[in-house]
């Protein structure tokens, strides 16, 4: 009897590990395969061989970088569902590294989880990012690695390009990377088919844990083009202009807004629209653009005077800010006369190839005229979803469900790896 695609299988998965295969025989059944890999290689190739198989759990050697409210509340989500995931998915991640800006925590096996943060404060040492992501990759028992980068860092994204060269899979939030310049943005893309075909994953780069990056991934490899992209995609912008309406002035809005937790410390950094423009960035990109941060018009709620934070305080910014409130007072009232709202929004005209981030009128009965809370929601117009654009809506900011959304790509990382997409009752 013969048995097709054992070899295949058994090589995917060699390939996925990072194992070169030195010499092979086979018999012509495919019952008995035979292969020669490096020592050093024996322990990684029998789990990758093994896990292929469905003969143990698809292992995942996981590193996290942060260890704030996102990386925090990632590793408790991981901690809580990572029994169900192993019986249920064939899916065993082992986090073995935790870092901070200073400090990092390294375990020869896996860190516990329950009791990370007290082991973290006692035993972490001095961080250093090479031997972070050696530990993580170099274990040769584990078949494959992860780094989940859950900071807003630059100098985290300048490793991102070596360690995908390495064969480190990386999964993370930080739009740095994405949104930089486009030459460093296509030698990310070079590094993964140099490192084994390596994973980058970034669904949380925009909308936390809403599916946007990859619903423009399923449309466009299914044979759809994009004509136009409109967004919502800052949950403090999309707050102050679901209250803001003219009948209080801005400034006032925006002080509830930060007293409320809903902007950063300094407010300037939401209003000044360079967070929705990485964004922008992202999205243009993924639709095939080519296009820089800089090339992106902005139009900043930060009045001209009050934009150097290095010469003007948070204090004296929050006492200035009224002075500036009658033009924005002026257009929400002339908006309400109309019918519409202010919204202030991410907009990608595909087929003329320009992005925009500003603020728009649109009717009170529109996607964007209805929104309330801090929800973030996106319009896609394509061939296909024209005359009504495919919409998706939902909380795009806060710990949880940015870490959420890291979480789903970890585990999207595994069924690319080949977990079994089938859930094991028992």
């Amino acid at each position: 009897e013969w048995s097709v695609g054992v070899s295949a299988r058994l090589f995917d998965a060699m390939y996925k590990a990072g194992v070169s295969v030195r010499a092979m025989a086979q018999g012509s059944s495919e019952h008995n395969v035979s292969v020669v890999v490096s020592s050093k290689d024996e322990p990684r190739a029998l789990r990758a061989a093994h896990a292929s198989f469905c003969l143990s759990d698809q292992t995942i050697s996981v590193g996290i970088i942060g260890r704030g409210v996102v990386g925090g509340a990632l590793i408790n989500q991981i901690s809580q569902q990572r029994r169900k995931l192993k019986s249920q998915f064939g899916i065993d991640l082992r986090v073995r590294a935790i870092a901070s800006s200073s400090k990092m925590l390294l375990a020869s096996s896996e860190i516990d989880l329950q009791s990370w943060e007290t082991t973290f404060n006692s035993d972490a040492v001095t961080v250093d990012l090479n031997e972070f992501s050696r530990h993580i990759y170099d274990n040769v028992s584990l078949p494959h690695a992860v780094i989940c980068d859950c900071t807003a860092s630059q100098d985290v994204s300048d490793n991102y390009e070596q360690w995908l060269r390495r064969g480190i899979h990386l999964v993370t939030p930080n739009k740095k990377a994405n949104s930089g310049p486009m030459e460093s943005y296509l030698h990310l893309r070079e590094a993964q088919i140099a490192g084994f075909n390596s994973h980058f994953f970034y669904e949380a780069n925009v909308g936390a844990g809403l599916p946007i990056i990859s619903t423009i991934r399923d449309l466009l490899r299914t044979g759809d083009n994009f004509i136009e992209i409109q967004g919502i995609l800052s949950g403090t912008l999309s707050y102050i202009f679901n209250v803001f309406d003219g009948s209080e002035p801005f400034s006032t809005v925006v002080a509830k807004a930060k007293a409320a937790g809903y902007t950063e410390p300094d407010p300037r950094e939401d209003l000044s629209g360079m967070d929705v423009a990485r964004k922008v960035v992202i999205l243009a990109r993924e639709v095939g653009m080519s296009v820089e941060l800089r090339d992106v018009p902005v139009e900043s709620l930060v009045p001209e005077p009050l934009q150097d934070q290095s010469q003007v305080t948070i204090a004296e910014f929050m006492d200035r800010l009224p002075d500036y409130d009658l033009e924005l007072s002026a257009m929400a009232s002339e908006a309400a006369a109309m019918g519409e709202k202010l919204r202030y929004v991410g907009v990608i005209n595909v087929a003329e190839g320009k992005c925009a981030v500003e603020l728009r009128r649109y009717p009170s009965a529109h996607q964007f005229g209805g929104l309330q809370g801090s929800d973030n929601i996106v319009l896609f117009r394509t061939q296909r979803y024209d005359a009504q654009p495919l919409t998706i809506q939902g909380p795009g900011a806060g710990a949880e469900v940015t870490a959420a959304g890291v979480f789903a790509d970890l585990l999207r990382l595994g069924a690319y790896l080949g977990a079994p997409s089938a859930t094991r009752y028992s």
